[in-house]
């Protein structure tokens, strides 16, 4: 009974120790979610659907964010902005060719620096679909795409009327919660985000997002349903409301990041109160498969320019470095000069010099154990040694 007790001690060591260094179950080199972004590249869409004067703030909305998602990295390049652009230049305008979010003045939002890419009647339902999908003919410009692929974050923005289920265009057309939803799923289809981040400031907004189902999206809006979205002041010298609450709120939270910051998703959330808002915002986060607490702000507002490299078998830079095998050809040079010193020296020849002409991944598969079989099978002879040792003291005594 020693021995067998000894024996099933050893196997239980061994499988601990395996444990323990495997790379598949070791806790530092875990691959589990950490909550860390993986795209690559950040794009923004912000529009604002409405037009006239009285909608001042509807396009001070769209500016502050365009704004903020320009000082925090993201060019121009990669923002699309929509917007009746009928404000500025308007006649009742009392500062022509500016736009204000504050009742002193203090910040133009206009200024000479800003890129419209879709203005006036471009900004409508049809446009803001193709957009999303990349449904373009062959004469549509570049810089009015939006050229996301699947390792790109992407924030949208919408602000303007709207009611349940729908939000106005221009006062002329309406594009409803299926249509985004849909748009969305044809954009998960083509690959062509990593992440959504979805922001709505518009009446009864957080039914635009009801009927979302693809997957890696958060959502937030600025009212529930029955709820009206309120503005927040108003410029006498201007005469009209210049921001609505629940953007003021995100403006006066994010003007305090930066391009580093490590400031996460939950920290902003946590400004839309019912205190401040004077509505019941609402947060969607079922699609969304990282924890608020662990997305950076700036994984959507900020700018990642990271680079995945892929490795195709058929470009000139893999042909001219790999010969018809695919091994590389430095590599060969290496192995020829290794059978050389061989040779002269009496040292192991190289894996070339054995296998021949055989294919590189096979030499490799045969001459390669991986590491976790080599340690099972140190492990085992460990205790298949110790155990036969054991039993020769046994039947010695």
């Amino acid at each position: 009974m020693k021995v067998f007790s000894f024996i099933w001690s050893l196997l239980l060591v061994s499988v601990c120790l395996v444990q323990a260094d495997d790379p598949v179950t070791s806790e530092s080199d875990s691959s589990s979610f950490n909550g860390t972004s993986t795209h690559t590249n950040n794009w923004a869409v912000l529009v604002s659907t409405s037009r006239f004067w009285f909608n001042y703030r509807h396009m001070a909305n769209v500016l502050s964010l365009y704004r903020t998602v320009k000082r925090l990295g993201i060019p121009d390049s990669q923002i699309i902005l929509m917007l009746s652009d009928d404000i500025a230049c308007n006649p009742r305008n009392a500062f022509p060719g500016t736009v204000f979010n504050n009742m002193d003045q203090a910040l133009d939002l206009y200024g000479d620096s800003i890129e419209v890419d879709y203005r006036g009647y471009e900004v409508t339902v049809e446009n803001f679909v193709r957009l999303l999908t990349d449904r373009w003919d062959a004469n549509h410009p570049r810089s009015k795409r939006l050229l996301t692929d699947e390792n790109s974050n992407i924030f949208i923005y919408l602000t303007g009327h709207g009611g349940n289920e729908f939000l106005k265009f221009q006062d002329a057309e309406e594009i409803s919660a299926y249509d985004i939803a849909h748009a969305f799923e044809q954009m998960h289809e083509k690959k062509r985000y990593n992440e959504i981040f979805f922001m709505i400031d518009t009446c009864q907004a957080n039914t635009m997002f009801k009927h979302f189902y693809s997957p890696n999206i958060l959502s937030v809006g600025s009212s529930a349903i029955d709820e009206s979205s309120y503005s927040h002041h108003s410029d006498m010298d201007i005469g009209v409301a210049v921001i609505d609450r629940f953007t003021y709120y995100a403006l006066d939270f994010l003007e305090k990041i930066h391009k580093n910051s490590k400031v996460t998703m939950d920290k902003l959330f946590d400004v839309f109160t019912f205190d401040n808002v004077h509505s019941n915002p609402g947060i969607e986060t079922s699609l969304f498969n990282r924890k608020l607490n662990e997305t950076l702000l700036t994984d959507f507002f900020g700018n990642v320019q990271n680079v995945q490299v892929d490795v195709k078998n058929d470009d000139i830079l893999y042909v001219s470095n790999h010969d018809s095998n695919g091994a590389r050809k430095d590599k060969v040079v290496e192995e020829q000069q290794e059978e050389g010193a061989g040779t002269i020296s009496g040292t192991s020849p190289s894996p070339k010099a054995i296998f021949g002409d055989s294919d590189a991944e096979e030499r490799r598969t045969l001459i390669d154990i991986s590491s976790f079989q080599t340690k099972i099978i140190s492990l085992v002879t460990v205790v298949v040694l110790s155990a036969l040792w054991f039993i020769g003291k046994e039947m010695d005594k």
